[in-house]
This record gives structure tokens, C-alpha cells and sequence, in this order.
């Protein structure tokens, strides 16, 4: 079994995704699976797509997470939710986050970049995994989850059911660090040209393949 987790703006995946808002047939999460399948010569047999709001309640839910900041971040243009700004600041060091905090660090971007933003984005993901197996917090957020998930339904779209979402959470809590590999698509692996007016990454498939072979081992494909 192999996850794939994507961050904003990786080659093309925002664009395919929001074809569907723009009411454009054949856009949302089937037209980005279709897109990451092209790009990363990886099959995507389904999807979960988690909104701001389950991720915060999750990540309360299991009391916060701790996660290592290499440097401090400053972004006084950090966006509210009224179209005004909600200046964040969170020191260098270990920091405790609650939802609404985890949430900044991993979507800010404005004092870095897309790239950054990826990395940020694997370290709360680590976090969410660590805090519950070192807190044995994973059987009493199971027996929350059908609450959870009714209360929240509005901001989760997957193919996948309930109960297939919990099976494959059990089988994920026997993964050893070890068994946990990433990798970002950075500056290395793609090339940025000028299409209609705006700069567009254009992926190195080349490279990609090798990156995708170090996460995923050389039958990446299959």
C-alpha cells in the first residue's frame, strides 16, 4: 500500500481540483488524482480531502501536537477568514500547537515559499502520527470517530468509507519510523516558464521518477 500526501500547489493539482467550484465538468478530486497520476507516474486508487475544519478538531482531539520549528515564523499578512489579516508569529523551538495553531504553521507561506510550505506540512504529519501512538490516543479517537465524522462531514470528501478509513489507520499505527519516507517536490525537480502571463512549474519527469522510487520503492508504479 502506498499514501501519497500533496500539499498546495503542487503541478497542477490546485487548478485540477478547482475546475470543480468553477463548475467546469470533470474538475474536483477525480480530475486531481488524473492530474498526479500524469505528473508522478503513480497510481491514485482514492483520496481523502480533509478541510480546515476537521483539521482542527482533530488535531484538538487528541490534545495538540508538539512540532519542532527550525526558525521563527513572522507573517503579519497571515489571511482571517473576513478577507483581512490575522498576523502570526510563532518562535524558533519546540512549540505545543493546538488545531488553530498547527493549521497557521502549516498553510503560511508568506515568508517562504510552496516548497517550505510542503516540508511544514510533512512535520505536522508526523506530529498528528506521534502524538497519538505515544499518548495510546488512537483506540479512544476511534470510538469518537463516527461522532466526528458526522459533525464534520461537511468538511472531509473521500471515496473511501468510514470504516475503510479506520482499518486503514490501525494498519498505519504498526508502521516503525523506519517505514516512514518522504519527499517534496522542490525547486530540483521542476522548471518554472512563462504560460499566459503567469509562471507554471513544469515537472521533471526524469527526476520525479527517481524521487518517487526513494519514497515508494522502484515499483512505484504498480
Amino acid at each position: 500500500m502506498k499514501i501519497l500526501v500533496l500539499g498546495a500547489g503542487l503541478v497542477g493539482v490546485n487548478t485540477a481540483y478547482a475546475l470543480r467550484a468553477q463548475m467546469q465538468i470533470g474538475g474536483g478530486p477525480a480530475l486531481a488524482m488524473e492530474t498526479v497520476q500524469y505528473n508522478l507516474g503513480i497510481r491514485i486508487h482514492n483520496y481523502v480531502v480533509v478541510g480546515f475544519e476537521a483539521f482542527i478538531a482533530l488535531v484538538n482531539a487528541i490534545g495538540g501536537i508538539d512540532v519542532q520549528v527550525p526558525y521563527p515564523i513572522n507573517d503579519p499578512w497571515y489571511p482571517d477568514f473576513n478577507f483581512g489579516y490575522d498576523p502570526l508569529y510563532i518562535p524558533a523551538g519546540l512549540i505545543h500547537m493546538d488545531g488553530e495553531l498547527a493549521l497557521k504553521y502549516a498553510r503560511t507561506r508568506h515568508t517562504s515559499d510552496d516548497f517550505d510550505r510542503a516540508r511544514r506540512q510533512q512535520q505536522i504529519i508526523r506530529a498528528i502520527r506521534d502524538r497519538v501512538l505515544s499518548t495510546d490516543a488512537l483506540p479512544g479517537l476511534i470510538s469518537q470517530a463516527p461522532q466526528l465524522w458526522a459533525q464534520f462531514s461537511d468538511s472531509i470528501q473521500t471515496g473511501l468509507t468510514l470504516d475503510e478509513i479506520i482499518s486503514l489507520v490501525w494498519y498505519l499505527k504498526d508502521f516503525s519510523e523506519d517505514d516512514l519516507h518522504f519527499g517534496v517536490i522542490d525547486e530540483q525537480y521542476v522548471t518554472s516558464v512563462m504560460i499566459d502571463n503567469a509562471y507554471v512549474l513544469i515537472p521533471n519527469r526524469y527526476l520525479l521518477g527517481n524521487l518517487m522510487a526513494e519514497v515508494f520503492g522502484p515499483d512505484y508504479s504498480q
